[in-house]
């Protein structure tokens, strides 16, 4: 009963949406002249195809070769329904000319040719109406993402058409039919169910359903030497493949990873009042996968170390683990069941797959503190993109789809779902639910845009959101406050606070947040509705003076907030443990604005926290700053004098701490921050004789995080990466670390020879391997040897967007830039921006969010 009322509500949304569809594309008249044929595709483009074109499926059969240097034969027929043949159709194929065998059109052949990666169909054999495109083709190998024992596919934003020709944006949603032929000892799984499978003398064949109405972005397949588990969970159907070898891992994660998908959905389906809106939910872990996760429909793609953790997991990889199920839980709905209409809004399913899945963990798992789990994860990172000169605005123009991977980062991560947590406190929680609910109704298999939904919640409260989206979702940077305090006799005249932008404008960002008024027994919390330039806060008035004021106590708020000395003396003695971590944030962000301590006087003081800090959160907090202030904006003369009492004082905090979790976040840190001889020979004790010290439980990875550790700083025993090598049993593990050695070898002319194989792509396909070995070749301690490879750097950046994934060009330029500190490093990226005026301003931008640190630690290193 309950999966036939389901199933009802269902094809009724279903059926909206589709009616919707129809009567759309065929009210808006076609374009009066011929749309430009250029690469990629523009905005003019996909707007003339949403008007003329519907109804749009793709029947596709792929032939898979055991041997992963042989070509992927490919066949497709494609049908749609079009209102106007005045003039050509563009259909998408991003491949080398040579890689498009054969193209009918209605039953006419037609010369195989691309002109600037388009297919161009003539309008003299295009019908108003039905029209078949049937295909012959190389599949392009730039997506497959192409491994010895499996591939999968990965396509967004636009890198479907890397793969096979289609319709290739987000509002031309279809149905996908796929047929894979494979080496006989793989599997698979796609978005649509497995129908039928046959079996010949070396292969197999799988027919897939239809898949549910996506965007191509969200087709997808996995196939391969996958291991397979189902489950059933409250009436939910659930396939898992994976490649995990490890025991301990299989038998700790297995469990949690469906029992983590059935809480998400079924939160998710409370919610929303929506059902689960698709046939079925599958997933898969990859070995490797460029992103923490990937929502397609049906056969979600997972980070397999970040689902498979063992009884050593500390509390924040847990955390970490739900969250991302519970992110793309959500996308189901938000990005899959109501698409945006175009990438310039690609921030919208992120900020909600992130802020649901916020709300998820919240109570899928026990002893969460929500806000402090917010704060932790979101403000710093926040902050880390925002405060650069290349920061960007949540919701960001695009012109062309080849350049919506450029929107991805920080900001539409981490910034929109504190935006988002600001505007359920304007509007009420209860009333956006309700906003939400009638968007994703309204919507539903449809696509939509922010405006359309500002306009449904806009009329949900009182408040201007026009006025309050400008400056949160159409513009970047932060707030920086500041207060004037008044006493007299003791008690509080007036409190006033004030408001201006980072870059000194002055824009008002309307926000809530706390203020604490701390005294020697007790504490107060006042809200601030910040909605001007400057706000006086009439109930601190009458108030006894404080001993200090922590500005927002609750973490909720966002900008640059005042610190006052006299917190330093009682920080630690706050019992709630998110205003401690707002206060760490605080400190933090003011030192790196040259407004409170210097980077060694913040250390300092962090050294005693990691002795009086109990939160693991703010374990981790803390231990993050105070890695990248060692390593990053202290000079390494002061690095060396301060490293053997850091050294100690991080050594006794772990023997101190009693929670294995805590232990564990010491144990790395000591590991990161080893320089002395002293130190170092620890270490080299715990790897060689995998006894670490007491309470800390170390894994595989563990281990050969040790072993780069000891290389990385030249650590005279010879071979132990080999050693390392020797003793991982998973082969994608032994083949990442194979990557890697080279560029942490003892030998320069090595590392040479590793950083020039960079330049070419087949060498840059595992680019979360690359990354790492990025960020060791790039390592403070080889600084003098590295810093030639840094105008290289910049002059590949243009190629890694054009061949990597979304979020490759920041990580690329993070691992390179983000431990330097020297002038020389930083006019390394001054004559590139210089040499280069007229460079992509969405790439430029990356440039100086990820040398920011640099640029700051130039300045602070020298002050």
């Amino acid at each position: 009963m309950k999966k036939r009322n389901r199933n009802l509500l269902i094809a009724g949304i279903a059926l909206l949406g589709a009616g919707s569809l129809t009567s759309c594309s065929s009210s808006i008249p076609a374009a009066s002249e011929a749309i430009p044929v250029e690469t990629g595709v523009s905005e003019e483009l996909a707007d003339y195809r949403k008007q003329v074109l519907s109804r749009i499926s793709y029947d596709i059969s792929l032939h898979i070769p055991e041997q992963k240097q042989q070509p992927v034969l490919g066949s497709e027929t494609i049908t749609f329904r079009l209102s106007d043949n005045s003039q050509p159709l563009q259909l998408d194929f991003k491949e080398k000319p040579e890689h498009l065998n054969q193209v009918w059109l209605n039953g006419k052949q037609l010369e195989a040719k691309l002109e600037n990666e388009h297919i161009v169909l003539p309008a003299k054999e295009l019908k108003v109406g039905e029209n078949e495109v049937k295909i012959e083709f190389i599949a392009g190998d730039l997506s497959l993402n192409r491994n010895e024992e499996y591939l999968y596919t990965l396509l967004v934003p636009d890198r479907a058409r890397t793969v096979l020709p289609v319709f290739d944006q987000p509002n031309l949603k279809a149905t996908f039919k796929l047929n894979l032929t494979l080496p006989k000892d793989w599997n698979a799984l796609a978005n649509g169910a497995l129908v039928d499978s046959t079996v010949a003398e070396n292969s197999k064949s799988y027919t897939f359903a239809p898949s549910d109405t996506i965007p191509t972005y969200l087709f997808s397949f996995a196939a391969g030497k996958f291991k397979h588990v189902q489950r059933d969970m409250k009436g939910t159907s659930m396939n898992f493949y994976h490649r995990e070898t490890d025991p301990a891992k299989i038998r700790e994660s297995i469990d949690p990873i469906f029992q983590l998908h059935s809480d998400a959905l079924t939160f998710l389906e409370d919610y929303t009042q929506i059902p689960y809106p698709f046939q079925k939910f599958d997933f898969v872990a990859i070995p490797d996968f460029q992103y923490g996760g990937m929502e397609h429909v049906g056969a979600i793609q997972y980070k397999a170390s970040t689902l498979f953790l063992d009884e050593t997991a500390t509390k924040d990889e847990k955390i970490a683990r739900s969250n991302l199920i519970s992110h793309e839980t959500a996308h189901m709905w938000f990005g899959d069941l109501v698409t945006m209409q175009w990438f310039n809004d690609v921030w919208m399913k992120e900020v909600f797959a992130n802020f649901m899945a916020d709300k998820v963990t919240q109570v899928a798992l026990e002893n969460t503190n929500y806000d402090m789990k917010f704060l932790v994860d979101h403000f710093p990172a926040a902050y880390s993109i925002d405060r650069t000169t290349g920061a960007n605005p949540i919701r960001q123009p695009l012109d062309n789809l080849q350049d919506a991977g450029s929107l991805y980062g920080g900001i539409i991560y981490h910034k929109a779902p504190i935006m988002m947590r600001q505007l359920e406190r304007l509007m009420g929680e209860e009333e956006l639910r309700k906003g939400l609910q009638e968007y994703l109704k309204t919507y539903a298999y449809q696509n939509a845009t922010w405006p359309d939904l500002i306009k449904i919640l806009d009329a949900r409260t009182p408040a201007d959101l026009e006025q309050w989206n400008q400056v949160w979702v159409n513009e970047p940077g932060r707030p920086v406050f500041t207060h004037e305090l008044k006493t007299s006799n003791g008690k509080i005249e007036q409190l006033r606070v004030s408001q201006k932008g980072e870059d000194g404008s002055d824009r008002v960002w309307p926000q809530f947040f706390e203020i604490a008024l701390v005294y020697p027994d007790r504490l107060e919390e006042l809200t601030v509705d910040m909605t001007g330039k400057e706000v006086v806060i009439e109930e601190a008035a009458g108030k006894q003076v404080p001993q200090f004021i922590l500005f927002n106590s609750t973490g909720q708020g966002y900008g640059v907030f005042p610190v006052e000395e006299a917190m330093l003396e009682q920080l630690y003695t706050l019992q709630d443990p998110v205003q401690r971590a707002s206060a760490y944030i605080n400190l933090y962000e003011s030192m790196l604005n040259s407004r409170g301590l210097t980077p060694a006087q913040l250390l300092g003081f962090y050294q005693k926290g990691l002795l009086q800090e109990q939160e693991e959160l703010n374990i981790k907090l803390l231990t993050g700053q105070v890695i990248d202030i060692y390593w990053v904006f202290l000079l390494p003369a002061q690095r060396q004098q301060l490293a053997p009492q850091l050294e100690q004082q991080v050594w006794q905090a772990l023997q101190q701490h009693q929670a294995p979790n805590v232990k564990k976040l010491l144990f790395k840190t000591y590991q990161s921050i080893a320089l002395t001889k002293e130190a170092q020979e620890k270490l080299y004790q715990v790897w060689q004789k995998q006894t670490p010290p007491a309470g800390v439980k170390l894994n595989e990875d563990d281990y050969t995080s040790l072993a780069l550790a000891l290389a990385v700083r030249d650590y005279p025993e010879q071979n132990i990466l080999q050693q390392q090598l020797s003793r991982i049993q998973n082969p994608d593990r032994k083949k990442r670390l194979e990557f890697m050695m080279p560029a942490l070898s003892e030998d320069v002319q090595v590392r040479d020879a590793f950083f020039a194989s960079l330049q070419k792509a087949e060498n840059r396909e595992k680019e979360a391997w690359v990354a790492s070995a990025l960020a060791y070749l790039h390592h403070p301690l080889r600084a003098e040897t590295s810093e030639k490879y840094l105008p290289q750097s910049l002059e590949l950046l243009a190629e890694i967007q054009r061949t990597g994934d979304i979020f490759f060009p920041f990580n690329w330029l993070r691992a390179t830039f983000g431990s330097y500190q020297s002038p020389e490093a930083a006019e390394v990226v001054k004559h590139f921006l210089q040499d280069n005026p007229d460079y992509n301003p969405k790439l430029k931008a990356k440039i100086l969010q990820a040398s920011d640190d640099l640029f700051r630690a130039e300045k602070l290193v020298q002050q």
